[in-house]
């Protein structure tokens, strides 16, 4: 049910028994040794493995998001804020346009948390029409089992490490990066950020077992299937 596979008369067909659509939201940032891609692929693809069983649409992820303090980090895209809350606005109008009414933001970073302030600005302009925004990384159950399997985890450890965000040939060390001082991250300018944080992993074991890797992933999947199943307003 990825949009890009279906053409504008199968949506049509579709809305017509169903006005439910999910989108995806990442970035483009350093994570370490992992893919600068990780949180548009992780998002990208917990939304599809989510909605499939359901028969929900899945459109094209945002894939830049907010990460000034990456930018010394080369590689790393970074979206002024207001430019980021005006692309989410354009998105939902056009899809309130289309005839879509429960719509489900599944966001993979962090530093995009001001596109979900907008989502009550934007619904009270648009009566009729629910949107959600999902954390899908932090969400309750999803953090639950990371705290579960090693509470030390962190923006480019562990957690964010599946055989769908590692680069070919990269080998990640085995032993654990002390967490770093977020406090002082936050004050620094992008450079500093970058002599302070070393790789890029604010800490904690870069790698776990393929098995606790999926044990996290079926609960993190499940939880964003139930955001789209609803209920909703």
């Amino acid at each position: 049910m990825k949009i890009i596979e279906m053409n504008w008369m199968q949506v049509e067909a579709y809305l017509r028994r169903d006005d439910r659509a999910v989108v995806p939201i990442g970035s483009t940032e350093q994570h370490a040794g992992l893919s600068l891609g990780t949180d548009l692929i992780l998002s990208e693809r917990v939304s599809v493995d989510a909605a499939e069983p359901l028969g929900v649409p899945v459109f094209p992820t945002l894939g830049y998001g907010y990460t000034p303090y990456f930018t010394a980090f080369p590689g790393t895209v970074s979206l002024r804020i207001e430019t980021l809350i005006a692309v989410v606005r354009d998105v939902l109008d056009s899809l309130q346009r289309s005839g879509f009414r429960r719509i489900l933001l599944v966001n993979g970073h962090g530093g995009n948390a001001p596109a979900g302030s907008l989502i009550q600005e934007w619904m009270a302009d648009h009566p009729g029409t629910c949107v959600r925004f999902h954390n899908w990384y932090n969400a309750p159950k999803t953090w639950a089992k990371v705290q579960d399997i090693d509470p030390v985890a962190s923006h480019a450890s562990w957690m964010e490490n599946f055989p769908w965000t590692r680069i070919s040939g990269v080998r990640y060390p085995d032993e654990a990066k002390p967490m770093v001082d977020a406090d002082r991250l936050r004050l620094l300018d992008p450079r500093r950020a970058r002599e302070l944080l070393g790789d890029g992993n604010f800490g904690g074991r870069y790698q776990r077992s393929d098995n606790d890797m999926s044990a996290l992933w079926q609960v993190a999947v499940a939880e964003t299937r139930e955001m789209i199943e609803g209920p909703w307003a």
